[in-house]
């Protein structure tokens, strides 16, 4: 029940209605877990949700062991960031319920939401994950996942990389005088630069990596390492501008229209809500009484948000000084997010219709165990078909069919052929390159009692 679960999440996700009332029978699962239609009852189904839970860490155990024996894999660099998801329900509900108001990453703040923090590795394999609170702040979570993740596999030297916002000072501190010390890497608020920038002009740019460069200050025991994207820079720079160059027009456009005063101050408002960064450097003056308002460009503040374009500020208790290594470690980080875009694009994690707590979390998890599969299937292209991602090679493998052929008999019986269609050419190619070999044709199955002649139509 679990493994149809999951791979119908991992194939065509959606409603577990759907895939009783439709996608079992019309899918070859049957066929291949060797079982009938009652296995995709929608009451057993349910049930399952309800029952799961309880079987999450001794699966995720299982996961990990089956990573190491299959990739070799281990886990002395994690990868810990926080996303959302939310629902479509109607609050409010109960005190101990999960789903709260909260900042939403899916830009959908009108809906209730849960937060999921999760611990993957470089290879993009997720090794715990935890359903919280909508309304849980970043700061507040990292301390249970260092205690968790040290619990269930032991002390170590691991580096933890971080976006900003996530470790707080007193966590990092604590993480710094752990025996053995807790390593990190992790994303600094650019506020922080302001205090460090007299420091850090004295310091010579390092080449990290063709169009990144890097200088590195060590302070109080810690590693700044403040870098230079010149990629980051054209990007950011060209956000900037046309962010700018929407919000002036329509400030000209505000300024000619004839508008109430509440009329005003709401379109000022949108306008604010739709370019944000932009407006940061633009200053406006509402006249006190009247509809008319007043703007021109900060030029001081433009200077300071062009000097930070494209730049980064980290820090890091690390002994390594190789500019290099530390810039490639924290590009590790977008594969958490590649996690969070998988898990809400092709495994469709969201929106959630669920209303039980309980059955909340059982969706989550059976979503999480489809991205496992997606995962190990990732890991193995990578190995055996580098340049193919999981859901491209799903999308080939679709062509392959299982269909039952009916042939009645002279006797009044009726033999049964069940069939898969021969791969083409390029299948067959991929099948080889990833080391899979299809089953023999299932022998033909003959009815032993004869069947009932249908009336004409």
């Amino acid at each position: 029940m679990l493994l149809l679960l999951a791979t119908y999440r991992l194939l065509a996700p959606g409603s577990e209605w759907r895939l009783h009332r439709e996608w079992f029978e019309r899918s070859a699962m049957a066929d291949l877990l060797g079982e009938d239609l009652g296995l995709a009852e929608i009451h057993k189904l349910y049930r399952c949700h309800d029952r799961r839970l309880e079987h999450k860490q001794a699966l995720f155990d299982h996961l990990v062991g089956r990573w190491r024996d299959l990739f070799n894999i281990s886990f002395d660099v994690l990868l810990y960031d926080l996303t959302s998801t939310y629902f479509e329900a109607d609050p409010p509900f109960a005190e101990s319920d999960k789903r709260r108001h909260g900042y939403s990453r899916d830009h959908r703040p009108d809906c209730v939401q849960v937060v999921i923090a999760l611990v993957v590795t470089p290879e993009g394999l997720p090794l715990a994950y935890e359903v919280l609170p909508g309304n849980t702040a970043d700061n507040t979570t990292l301390r249970d996942f260092l205690a968790r993740i040290e619990r269930q596999y032991g002390k170590a030297r691991r580096i933890w990389l971080m976006d900003r916002g996530i470790p707080t000072e007193v966590v990092l501190a604590e993480m710094r005088g752990a025996d053995p010390p807790v390593q990190y890497l992790v994303g600094t608020p650019k506020g922080r630069l302001t205090r460090l920038e007299k420091d850090l002009l004295a310091k010579p740019w390092q080449q990290a990596r063709p169009g990144v460069r890097v200088k590195l200050l060590p302070r109080d025991g810690e590693l700044y390492v403040f870098a230079d994207s010149a990629n980051r820079v054209a990007k950011e720079r060209a956000m900037r501008r046309r962010q700018l160059k929407w919000l002036w027009a329509r400030l000209k456009q505000l300024s000619m229209m004839a508008l109430s005063r509440e009329e005003l101050l709401m379109k000022l408002g949108a306008a604010r809500a739709h370019a944000p960064a932009a407006w940061r450097l633009v200053v406006i003056a509402v006249a006190p009484e009247g509809v008319t308002f007043t703007y021109h460009l900060d030029r001081n503040r433009l200077r300071r948000a062009r000097r930070r374009e494209g730049r980064y500020l980290l820090r890091t208790n690390l002994t390594e000084d190789d500019p290099a290594k530390l810039w490639n470690l924290y590009l590790l980080l977008v594969r958490v997010e590649e996690a969070f875009k998988n898990l809400k694009g092709d495994l469709a994690i969201r929106p959630i219709f669920h209303q039980d707590q309980a059955r909340i979390e059982a969706h989550i998890f059976i979503a999480f165990l489809a991205y496992c599969l997606h995962a190990t299937l990732a890991r193995r292209l990578h190995a055996l078909a580098p340049g193919l991602s999981p859901r491209s090679v799903i999308e080939k493998f679709a062509a392959m069919q299982m269909i039952d052929v009916h042939v009645p008999t002279t006797d009044g019986r009726e033999l049964l052929l069940t069939r898969y269609t021969e791969p083409d050419a390029e299948l067959r190619l991929l099948l080889d390159k990833l080391k899979l070999a299809l089953p023999a044709q299932s022998p033909p199955k003959i009815t032993t009692a004869q069947i009932a002649p249908q009336p004409p139509p």
